[in-house]
């Protein structure tokens, strides 16, 4: 008795930093669990086809899709990083894979270990990202509770960190850079004040004894001036050879690292040159790295060309730089998407970071106005912390806003700096004085009524929390959710279906279907049985056709030309049966079936719904409110019509209970994917029965 009540005292008597700490180990525990659900959420095609297809696909031998950054003739990405974090540790699972096989037969590499393990590891490396935030924090006395409560309750850790996205790498990449820069400032900074200090004591002490003491002191301070060069160059290279763009927030942090101690009586000119040759020096050997690997990988360089010296510059591919150059053309940029210059700021900035980005700003606007008032005394010193950070934030993001295609996963490498300026204020409000250099009753009633930490302290963490949970239930496990169980349906399909069988998958209105999750053979390379030990090459046995957001009667005429060529390989000589499925968001159930009546179609092609993988929602194919239920739920009230699984037309509109839960059944049920098998309705041939008459009888003699 008494010691629980002892605890009821501590746990009353604890203080805010506390809860704050408890509360982010509880996300850090939840981001790691997300990778484990796993998450089904489809953030962007990104995520697997600039990593995980290529590198899963190629270890493993499956079926995976190529896409243009990868070819051969002008590779814009990196094989490197994603080599190094998949392939290298898919050798070690296949190891322990094929232990588990034998020792307790259970087949550990399916689809789930695909989505779940190249997961795992770059949560683990999103973790870098709050001991790094830690570092800093500690290193300049700053309070880390809160800031790691907020790094850690972003939506962008728990959905951006945990995915396979090379924005995550980079966001990592500029923590680890941000924390050895202010280290590098903070430890350049107090050596010079000492180092100077001494030499304003040398210069005043009388005595030789004196001298020699201070003398000693002074060269028993530790080095500075090249602190962390070779891990800051690596890191630099590393991270634009993972991203180009890396160039934009990697500029401000080592310009920040060139320019420690300047203006002191002990850094001179002399070392901000020294530096930057030294600098292009240790980032060399990454740089070597990087170019042998990448060559090797694209056959630009080839052993036989190594042994016999045949080098040129032909041998050597500079993948940063065919991104650039990809990059400069506006055309090329403008196929995948035009933007605003002010989407940036306006849009992907509140949404990666809602209130607190509306901090940041603020926060920006206001340095802006007191520099061009020329109120410089009040700015913040130029190799200070806040300054650093403030340009880790805002040098890039002007100029990401320059180019005409713009994500909001592109600026989350600005996370680390925004959080460890702004993030105090989700607990001490907006601003805890009046910010205003003039008194105005406007600017007042402003302040009063919305800046102040009596207004805004009380709700700014609670709206932190929700949008961000909000945002990571979204995007994690209802935006595009349908592939993933998608991709596990057609692996079994495969696994299941009978020999000498082609599989047709059509898709739409959806993202692409990343291949190596149906875990199929590739046709395109030699197998190796173990049995047998022969090599064989497998042929294809499935197609997927995607079509984007085509409409639904083109859609339709894709369907009537794929099993027309089906058919007619099915009455050739080889007699090849075949499975057609179409999968489409549920909220298209009704437009699939008003357009198969206008094409006719259905006198001939049969649509039966096989599965509804919910939840699901495609941006492309927003569910309506008065819509159409995607498969059999109310039986009484439906009509099995040649597209079987959909409902009969809804009800006229009556303001009863009735019509408003059945009307938000069907809205309910449009958050799916829907998945149907097309089967073609072959007439059978007529019966001809032939009849013979009766003979006539023969005359009678005489008549």
């Amino acid at each position: 008795m008494r010691l629980s009540r002892h605890i009821s005292q501590l746990w009353q008597s604890r203080v805010p930093t506390d809860r704050h700490l408890n509360t982010y180990f509880f996300f850090a525990v939840a981001r790691l669990a997300l990778v484990f659900v796993p998450q089904p959420g489809y953030v962007h095609p990104d995520e697997f086809f600039q990593s995980v297809e290529v590198m899963t696909g190629d270890h493993f031998r499956l079926e995976h899709t190529r896409t243009w950054e990868f070819n051969n003739s002008m590779p814009l990405r990196s094989i490197t990083l994603p080599f190094a974090l998949l392939r290298v540790p898919w050798s070690f699972y296949e190891f322990f894979a094929m232990y588990v096989q034998e020792l307790w037969n259970v087949e550990i590499i399916t689809t789930y270990a695909y989505v779940v393990f190249p997961r795992l590891i770059y949560t683990l490396i999103s973790y870098s990202n709050d001991w790094c935030l830690y570092r800093v924090c500690r290193l300049y006395g700053l309070r880390f509770e809160i800031r790691l409560l907020a790094l850690g309750s972003s939506w962008v850790l728990l959905v951006f960190g945990t995915r396979t996205f090379s924005n995550s790498l980079e966001m990592a990449m500029c923590s680890w850079l941000l924390c050895l820069v202010a280290e590098c400032m903070l430890r350049t900074n107090t050596v010079v004040y000492k180092k100077e200090f001494l030499e304003e004591k040398y210069d005043k002490a009388e005595s030789i004894s004196e001298r020699v003491k201070i003398w000693k002191l002074k060269n028993a301070l530790p080095p500075h001036n090249f602190q962390y060069m070779f891990a800051v160059a690596s890191i630099c290279v590393a991270g634009v050879f993972n991203r180009p763009t890396f160039l934009l927030f990697g500029a401000p942090m080592v310009f920040y690292w060139l320019l420690r101690g300047m203006g002191t009586r002990s850094v001179t000119f002399r070392d901000f040159n020294l530096r930057i040759g030294l600098f292009c020096l240790c980032a060399l050997p990454a740089l070597f790295v990087f170019i042998f690997c990448d060559s090797l990988y694209y056959q630009h360089l080839t052993v036989g060309e190594l042994h016999m010296m045949q080098l040129g510059i032909d041998n050597f591919v500079f993948t940063p730089w065919n991104f650039v150059k990809y990059n400069l053309n506006s055309a090329q940029t403008a196929s995948h998407g035009v933007h605003p210059c002010y989407v940036h700021l306006m849009v992907n900035m509140p949404l990666l970071f809602n209130v607190l980005a509306l901090a940041g700003l603020g926060a920006f606007a206001q340095i802006l106005l007191r520099f061009f008032r020329a109120e410089y005394q009040v700015l913040p010193r130029f190799q200070s912390i806040v300054s650093l950070m403030s340009g880790a934030i805002f040098v890039p993001l002007f100029f990401l806003s320059l180019i005409n295609h713009q994500e909001p996963r592109f600026l989350i490498p600005i996370t680390f700096p925004l959080l460890l300026l702004h993030a105090p204020k989700l607990v001490t409000g907006f601003s805890a004085k009046y910010p205003f250099q003039k008194e105005h009753h406007l600017l007042r009633a402003f302040y009063d009524r919305l800046l102040c930490s009596k207004a805004s302290a009380p709700h700014l963490l609670r709206i932190w929390y929700v949008s961000n949970v909000v945002l990571t239930l979204f995007f994690g496990f209802i935006h595009q959710a349908g592939i993933y169980p998608l991709a596990e349906n057609m692996a079994h399909v495969m696994a299941t279906k009978p020999a000498a069988t082609h599989v047709h998958l059509m898709t739409s209105h959806v993202y692409s279907l990343p291949l190596h999750l149906v875990n199929i053979p590739s046709s395109r390379v030699l197998q190796f049985n173990p049995r047998t030990h022969n090599r064989y090459r497998r042929q294809r046995d499935f197609f997927l056709y995607e079509y984007g957001s085509q409409p639904l009667d083109n859609l339709l005429h894709k369907v009537k030309l794929i099993s027309g060529n089906c058919e007619v390989k099915l009455s050739g000589s080889s007699r090849l049966r075949y499975k057609l499925y179409l999968s489409i968001p549920a909220s298209l159930s009704n437009d699939l079936h008003e357009a198969l009546v206008r094409s006719n179609a259905s006198s001939y092609l049969n649509f039966e719904l096989l599965h509804v993988f919910y939840p699901h929602l495609s941006t492309e194919a927003f569910p309506r409110i008065q819509g159409r239920h995607p498969c059999d739920v109310d039986a009484p009230h439906w009509s099995h019509d040649d597209l079987r699984g959909t409902c009969a037309v809804e009800q006229p509109p009556a303001l009863s209970y009735f019509y408003l839960t059945r009307q938000f059944s069907s809205f309910v049920h449009q958050f799916g994917l829907a998945l149907y098998e097309i089967e073609v309705r072959r007439k059978r041939p007529r019966e001809i029965v032939l009849t013979t008459a009766p003979p006539r009888p023969l005359p009678e003699a005489g008549a």
